[in-house]
């Protein structure tokens, strides 16, 4: 059972308001919220007037176990997300062997209820040939299936048009893609391969996953969710092309089809290639200024639908490799918060609305049970955030098993004080209470 915690004080950001509460916690679940509790716990933490939110949940994440543990673990990002106030993760199914059968998904599972600090969901893979394992997803327990509509590792790219038709027209859940068309990307590659050799550089990624690419395949994701009615989310939109094929002007609640950005879409822009090369090489691919910045209005008014990361850690020797060789993906679980604040304090973005794309919109989207919102009778996901709080990312700081960041050496004005996963007090006054695991999230379907 957890402890019983009562929060003072509190700035609580939550369904569009900011209010001056005190929040009361009892196994596991949030009892009461009133402008002043004097009830008995087994902890009172006065915050002072800080922000106190909803958990984090971040829709997708690569922690790479099974069979890629040199790069990260269930249990070390996991700890890194509890750190940047991550309370929940959704992660995908490209590890080896990949989620391609109930079993191994299973398997996942019972690594997640033993290891993982935050509360956990896995994603059901899909191939070319596995839609009997696809149909046995449970929706309940499941958070969605993948399709890798574009490169991926292993036999998991879907490129057959008939099986996306089945599964688009019958899989029981919501179907989360990764949209790059295949065939455009392999002939960019082929062609900078032919013109630069072993001078292709980081710098040339966004021309080699294009624009085309990503609208290509995600128009193509549309009019099969369209024709079928599928529930499909499309995952970290990059371009300002492809942002008519969402829609603002209906609810989220009734939205089939909803769209994700990723805080580094949201964050760099093709440039940063320069600087930062392979660290940020990731697919698709960051894209120019123009691209990024069409991203953040989308995001405003409700086109974009949700805020992630897309964690991805590799290590710092694979990272090294010269470009056509170094993998995809970069670490970004432990920062998003820290991202988005520093557009809070810009003014570009409101302390509610980061709550709304981070922490409300995911669980509207998934159908998630009582998570996303601070509300009586909620499981206790809260992040005590102190936005004054200044600190520099480095080596000493980093939770990621990679131990490297694209962010080192950037100071951040904003922190997170402490994580309530479940009713657990997970992270607090600079350490991990790791007694406590975190929980399976179950879903509303």
């Amino acid at each position: 059972m957890s402890d019983s915690i009562l929060l003072k004080n509190t700035r609580l950001v939550n369904r569009g308001a900011i209010q001056a509460v005190d929040i009361l916690v009892r196994q596991g679940r949030i009892e009461k919220i009133s402008p002043s509790i004097s009830a008995p716990a087994d902890r009172t933490i006065d915050v002072a007037g800080k922000f106190v939110m909803p958990g984090i949940i971040d829709d997708q994440v690569h922690f790479r176990e099974p069979g890629l543990t040199h790069k990260a673990t269930i249990a070390s990002e996991s700890r890194a997300a509890v750190v940047g106030g991550v309370t929940s993760f959704m992660e995908m199914p490209n590890v080896n062997p990949a989620s391609t059968t109930q079993s191994l998904l299973e398997e996942k599972y019972a690594i997640g209820a033993q290891r993982s600090l935050a509360n956990y969901s896995f994603y059901m893979g899909t191939t070319n040939d596995n839609y009997d394992e696809v149909m046995r997803t449970n929706p309940r327990n499941v958070c969605g299936v993948k399709i890798f509509m574009g490169s991926s590792t292993g036999n998991m790219l879907v490129d057959h048009a008939a099986t996306l038709e089945r599964l688009f027209a019958n899989v029981p859940v919501l179907i989360a893609t990764h949209c790059e068309d295949e065939a455009t990307v392999r002939r960019n590659m082929e062609a900078y391969l032919a013109r630069y050799g072993d001078q292709l550089h980081a710098r040339q990624h966004p021309e080699i996953r294009s624009v085309e690419a990503c609208l290509k395949s995600s128009s193509f994701a549309v009019e099969l969710a369209r024709r079928h009615g599928t529930r499909l989310h499309i995952l970290h939109i990059s371009t300002a092309d492809e942002l008519d094929l969402f829609d603002n002007t209906i609810p989220l609640e009734q939205k089939r089809i909803t769209a994700e950005v990723c805080v580094h879409h949201l964050y760099y822009e093709a440039s940063d290639y320069e600087r930062l090369g392979n660290l940020i090489k990731c697919n698709p691919a960051i894209k120019s200024k123009a691209h990024r910045d069409a991203l953040f209005p989308a995001l405003l008014d409700d086109r974009l639908d949700v805020i992630a990361t897309d964690h991805a850690p590799h290590t710092w020797e694979e990272k090294s490799q010269p470009y056509a060789k170094a993998p995809a993906g970069l670490p970004l679980v432990q920062h998003p918060l820290n991202i988005m604040l520093e557009f809070y304090q810009e003014g570009r973005i409101s302390m509610e609305k980061i709550v709304e794309k981070m922490c409300h919109a995911p669980a509207i989207a998934f159908q998630i049970e009582d998570r996303g919102f601070a509300d009586e009778g909620a499981w206790a996901d809260l992040v005590v955030v102190d936005p004054d709080a200044e600190w520099t990312v480095s080596k000493d700081n980093i939770r990621y098993l990679c131990g490297w960041s694209p962010l080192e050496g950037h100071r951040f004005k904003g922190r997170v004080e402490a994580t309530i996963v479940s009713g657990h007090l997970a992270w607090y006054e600079g350490k991990l209470r790791e007694d406590k695991m975190g929980e399976r999230l179950t879903f509303r379907r």
